[in-house]
């Protein structure tokens, strides 16, 4: 006896849902269970040998569980996302020359992908195009608009180029932050050949990385000065980093060689010092920096966000003035594996209306448990209970909760308030006073 057709086709359809599932569990254990952001990153280069010439950085990528899709940067088929959903959590952008991206990237593709809260790192050199100056503008550094100048600085310069134009320069006055640079401090100098940029003022959300010495200048290396360089001194950064307000992060590095095998294992030894190291610091510097860029380190999380009054457990609908209360919130800190609890002393909380109406800093147990009391002020109204954090390489924590606040009932004021006892006195003698008037009037003759 012939089987149903329909069997065929119920087994297929089977069979491609199981598929799909297995290919969901795989795509979640990618990102590893709970991390803060997954781990496909595509790779856009202006030519295939960066990706032999820079395999050191690529495999400590990998190493740390990145998928790394690479393309070349005017490849035809290039799209960052298909039917509404993002194919790549972030991008590597190692193509300074490219003049415009192949299918259909661009720069304002480029920027929505930040601003739908992607990572990026952009290397440019002295070859880099307008799109990609473009680009870099857009997360607040210039770069130099004399398109042949280089960073030049004699003094603090790799004693290799001695003899050189000091193009190639032995960088050691890195940003003070353990959670952007990691807790070993880099100990060799970081190399950088390549060009420089300037910090926005009016973007407070950049953050010079490594910066360029007071003696740095920016100008063409192989031509003698006509007029004062535009970029001279601390102003000039050689990498920068942003994080923006929705907590997407760019590092942006004037240097495409930073990243290179030769750097990562080249030996250094800074002009006028007498110390030579074995390993420049490039393979530290761009290790740290790109945990920190996608999210392996300095990533909060806050949960059980908890308000009562005190001794009470269950969270209340409305308080009353003066009412004892008690706020909580569990924060904790993405290390790279899992969550460990965040401990710090400077997490405040708002009892906001308007304006804050309290003030308070959260105690914490180093359990990632942060609380504190306090009374309900003698206002009533509709108030937040708000947590605003932000702190130097830090994903911000914006927390906000609102809850009204009610006066007293008729029936709640006590009985007898004692400010009131003079006004008791002055009503019970004037009835007094009222009745001994009335005897005597009516009686006495």
């Amino acid at each position: 006896m012939a089987a149903p057709r329909h069997i065929p086709i119920l087994l297929l359809v089977i069979s491609s849902a199981i598929l799909l599932l297995l290919l969901g569990v795989a795509e979640a254990d990618e990102g590893g269970e709970g991390a803060p952001r997954g781990r496909r990153l595509l790779v856009l280069v202006d030519d295939l040998a960066v990706r032999s010439s820079h395999s050191a950085f690529f495999g400590s990528l990998q190493a740390r569980g990145f998928d790394l899709d690479f393309r070349l940067a005017d490849d035809p088929k290039l799209s960052l996302h298909r039917y509404g959903q993002y194919l790549y959590d972030g991008l590597v952008l190692f193509a300074p020359s490219t003049p415009r991206f192949g299918g259909s990237l661009d720069q304002n593709a480029v920027l929505e992908f930040i601003d739908a809260g992607h990572d990026m790192i952009l290397a440019a050199d002295s070859s880099a195009s307008d799109l990609i100056r473009g680009i870099a503008t857009e997360c607040g550094v210039d770069f130099d608009e004399d398109l042949e100048a280089m960073i030049i600085d004699h003094i603090n310069y790799a004693v290799t180029d001695a003899d050189g134009d000091h193009t190639l320069i032995a960088g050691d006055d890195l940003i003070q932050s353990d959670v952007i640079l990691g807790s070993k401090k880099i100990e060799a100098p970081v190399l950088f050949r390549g060009i420089g940029h300037v910090v926005n003022p009016s973007n407070s959300l950049v953050l010079k990385v490594l910066p360029a010495s007071p003696s740095a200048y920016s100008a063409n290396p192989t031509t003698k000065l006509a007029s004062p360089p535009s970029l001279t001194g601390s102003s000039i950064s050689l990498v920068s980093a942003m994080q923006a307000r929705n907590n997407a992060r760019v590092l942006v590095s004037g240097s495409l060689d930073l990243f290179s095998n030769r750097f990562l294992k080249s030996g250094v030894q800074k002009a006028g010092s007498k110390m030579r190291h074995e390993k420049a610091g490039n393979e530290q510097f761009v290790t740290e920096t790109s945990k920190w860029v996608f999210h392996e380190r300095g990533h909060l999380k806050a949960v059980n966000v908890k308000h009562n009054k005190v001794g009470e457990t269950n969270e209340p609908g409305m308080y009353r003035i003066n009412d004892d209360l008690e706020y909580s919130v569990e924060i904790y800190e993405w290390s790279g594996t899992s969550w460990k609890p965040y401990v710090a002393d400077d997490v405040q909380v708002q009892f906001y209306m308007m304006s804050p109406y309290v003030l308070k800093t959260l105690s914490t147990d180093k359990k990632g448990v942060f609380s504190t009391s306090f009374k309900v002020p003698d206002v009533y109204g509709v108030f937040q209970f708000k947590v605003e954090y932000q702190r130097l390489g830090y994903t911000g924590l914006s927390l906000s909760k609102q809850i009204p606040v009610r006066p007293y009932r008729h029936n709640e004021y006590e009985r007898f308030i004692t400010s009131a006892y003079p006004y008791y006195a002055a009503s019970f003698s004037t009835m007094g006073a009222f009745f001994i008037f009335s005897f005597v009037y009516l009686y006495h003759k």
